[in-house]
């Protein structure tokens, strides 16, 4: 009988589940709105993807050998354990999801966090398969990141390890979300970006923001940002150069402290700094080491929500080998 991971990749607005082989083909996929069953009701939404895959599965002939999931948060990776913090499914917060999973269905589960899944689906299937060394920095509505070096997955000592998104790149920046204050995310992000814009868009500078939604500044999104910079608008153009530098002073402290052989940037913003790859680059080069930056591949792609699936799947893969080898 043929056997597959079932991987899930969940989010604060939607969620993904497929049946992907071990060489990373994905053979079914289902997906549905994270909260459609109601508020605080994420968990049935997980498990009614998860009895759809299956039994799309035990249709085809098809084993699932073990469940993988990737959520937004700081994960209790050896435990199963969702951490306090995770702003978009709240009602997951301190639970033992993978054991309650595990009992639903009988089989192993595994969680962490979505950007270490994504990680570990560029690492395991991507086309960056089996480099020793390879960072994802994933900005999308907030800033993830996923570390690989020398073949393992950077968790830290407590889960926090990849929080790249809560570095500082500008000391006396503006607060942000965490409590802190100058995080990359609150510059890259498309959250931060679409925030910066919707205080601009209130001043006169930001007029031509305002107009753009018809005075509605909470209409106000990165991408209309990035489109409006595109277009010649000053205020739009400032507020991306200032997340493009952001993210460039990142890439440059990655390689400067890191040294891997990749840096892939990917998530829901990438699509947008893709076409600024070139001037990315260039910034990052007044930051980085030269002969470092030289040296690694970085790479900017748009994001997809089936890399992440398929990420939850690598992580079943790489949770057995893990913890045979432990």
């Amino acid at each position: 009988m043929t056997r597959a991971m079932l991987g899930v990749d969940v989010g604060g607005t939607a969620t993904a589940a497929g049946l992907v082989t071990a060489a990373g083909e994905v053979l079914i996929e289902a997906q549905a709105p994270t909260h459609g069953a109601g508020p605080g009701r994420a968990l049935e939404t997980i498990v009614a993807l998860i009895e759809t895959v299956r039994a799309g599965a035990g249709a085809r002939g098809i084993s699932v050998d073990g469940i993988g999931l990737g959520l937004p948060g700081i994960i209790d990776v050896e435990r199963g354990v969702v951490g306090d913090e995770i702003p978009h499914v709240p009602e997951l917060a301190g639970q033992p999801v993978a054991a309650m999973l595990a009992d639903r269905f009988g089989m192993s589960v595994f969680i962490d966090n979505d950007v270490n899944a994504l990680a570990l689906a560029e690492w395991t299937f991507g086309r960056w398969r089996g480099v020793r060394s390879l960072v994802v920095l994933a900005p999308g509505t907030g800033f993830g990141a996923g570390i690989v070096l020398d073949g393992r997955l950077v968790r830290g000592a407590s889960g926090f390890g990849g929080e790249l998104g809560h570095t500082p790149v500008k000391f006396d920046g503006r607060p942000c979300w965490c409590g802190g204050r100058g995080c990359l995310a609150v510059y890259a992000s498309g959250r931060g970006i679409a925030e910066a814009a919707r205080e601009r868009a209130a001043t006169p500078s930001g007029a031509g923001l305002a107009a753009a939604v018809g005075g509605d500044l909470a209409a106000i999104g990165a991408p209309l940002v990035f489109a409006r910079a595109a277009e010649g608008d000053p205020a739009a153009a400032a507020i991306v150069d200032e997340a493009c530098r952001a993210l460039s002073a990142m890439i440059a402290t990655v390689v400067n402290g890191l040294n891997p052989e990749v840096v892939l940037v990917t998530g829901g913003v990438a699509s947008a700094y893709a076409t600024l790859q070139a001037r990315i680059l260039a910034a990052a080069g007044e930051y980085a080491l030269k002969r470092a930056l030289a040296a690694t591949r970085v790479s900017i792609e748009p994001g997809d929500k089936r890399l992440t699936m398929r990420g939850a799947a690598a992580l079943v893969l790489y949770e057995r080998r893990r913890r045979a080898s432990a």
